[in-house]
């Protein structure tokens, strides 16, 4: 592993999607849950409406952080904590090589 290898794991959508606050908060707030929850009961910790809300939701799942389900309705998030775990650490497994 190299600086190639660094390259290959540092993935901007990643950053860009834990750069904003609200979205770490809505991370926090759904690895607090015991459950999925739903853009509703997410929304308690942003200073923001429903809609950038769920705009925040839709930026973490696209950056694989977050998985969504739909049932009726409603649509229910949680962590991707093992896919979010194994990128981490691939990133950090990258620089300990390139160091």
């Amino acid at each position: 592993m190299g600086c190639c290898e660094l390259d290959s794991v540092l993935d901007a959508e990643l950053f860009k999607a834990l750069s904003d606050p609200n979205r770490v908060a809505l991370l926090v707030q759904l690895a607090s849950c015991a459950e999925p929850c739903t853009v509703g009961a997410l929304s308690k910790c942003c200073p923001v409406n429903l809609s950038v809300v769920s705009r925040h939701l839709a930026h973490l799942r696209e950056a694989g952080l977050v998985t969504s389900e739909k049932v009726g309705r409603k649509v229910f998030y949680r962590v991707n904590g093992g896919a979010m775990a194994a990128r981490l650490r691939a990133i950090a497994d990258a620089l300990d090589a390139a160091s």
